[in-house]
């Protein structure tokens, strides 16, 4: 395993810090493991070389390769089951009757392999049955990491993953590809839009603000002032009446943001 010199640690993780918002500094082990082999692979002996070459890749291929090694996308259908029950039954009630121009822009930040996006996807054609052509329903998708947003628009699952949604959803929203693998259908894939999307871009190009936001379980690398920073970023984002849900683990506290909290890590804008 290739060891990390000090000033590559902080040069790493300096540039992660400052472009990505994700805080590497107490993770010497975790990116010599992950790395390491990579390195090797490319030709290289040392770290400094190594990130000398990637700093000067002008494809950008490179340091998208580095950003999915040192990021962890670990998500799962209907995680935090809690939050898209209160989003069907409450929120969902809630656009219904106030958006008169049938627009809905919900924004899935931090999308990682698709499941979320495709979730909320789900419960909206639920929602609306019959009614649903009659309103612009997509949810954005984005994420850093352009591996898993590749594996988000293939929409292929394992079985293990399927079986922990409602059954009558796999049914109706999945086809069967083989004994092991399920197939998201066309039908809620078109509603999804993925894009590749830095939270640390500093002004949103979004034209429209959105009614709903999921950032849920992304901010856990970032330091408390990044994260108040984004929260912002957020709220400035959302429509009045809007919601944004965040992961369990990473609540606000509330003399620091504009939004209202609701319920554990979900929060309204008044």
């Amino acid at each position: 395993m290739i060891k990390l010199k000090e000033s590559e640690f902080k040069e790493l993780t300096g540039y992660m810090k400052a472009n990505y918002g994700i805080n590497l500094t107490e993770k010497k082990l975790l990116i010599e493991g992950r790395l390491s082999n990579m390195i090797i692979e490319k030709g290289f002996t040392n770290f400094s070389d190594y990130l000398q070459f990637v700093f000067n890749d002008p494809s950008g291929n490179e340091i998208n390769q580095l950003i999915n090694k040192l990021t962890t996308n670990h998500t799962y259908f209907m995680r935090e089951v809690e939050h898209f029950n209160y989003f069907r039954d409450t929120v969902m009630h809630y656009l219904e009757s106030t958006c008169r121009n049938k627009d809905l822009r919900i924004w899935s930040a931090g999308c990682s392999s698709g499941e979320e996006p495709y979730t909320l996807a789900m419960i909206i054609a639920d929602y609306f049955g019959n009614q649903k052509p009659m309103w612009n329903t997509k949810v954005l998708a984005t994420d850093i990491s352009q591996k898993v947003l590749e594996v988000a628009q293939m929409g292929l699952y394992s079985k293990d993953a399927v079986d922990t949604i409602p059954k009558y959803w796999r049914l109706k929203y999945f086809s069967k590809v083989d004994d092991e693998n399920y197939q998201i259908g066309q039908e809620i894939k078109n509603e999804v839009i993925y894009r590749n999307f830095n939270l640390m871009t500093e002004i949103f190009p979004f034209k429209k603000k959105f009614h709903v936001i999921f950032c849920r379980n992304v901010m856990i690398y970032f330091e408390p002032k990044t994260k108040m920073e984004l929260i912002k970023k957020f709220y400035d984002m959302t429509e009045i009446g809007g919601y944004l849900f965040l992961g369990h683990s990473e609540s606000v506290n509330k003399n620091e943001t504009n939004y209202k909290y609701i319920m554990p890590a979900v929060y309204r804008k008044g």
